[in-house]
């Protein structure tokens, strides 16, 4: 099955370290990077989609992080 995640964080090393992880975890980037202005809470958010294929059949219940 393929997977899909959208991670997103605060621009800070935060964030390269949740990709980097992501990547070690053996998830692919998928697209650009994004960035973006949140006016909620007055900070600049960056996001970017990683793909993993994994074995078994895809069912809404499983937990994309722990895959």
């Amino acid at each position: 099955m393929k997977l899909y995640r959208f991670l997103s964080e605060v621009d800070t090393s935060a964030f390269c370290h949740k990709v980097t992880q992501a990547l070690n975890d053996g998830w692919d980037l998928h697209g650009s990077p994004t960035y973006a202005f949140d006016p909620t809470t007055n900070t600049m958010r960056c996001g970017q989609a990683v793909t993993k294929t994994a074995p078994g059949d895809y069912h809404p219940d499983i937990k994309l992080s722990e895959q």
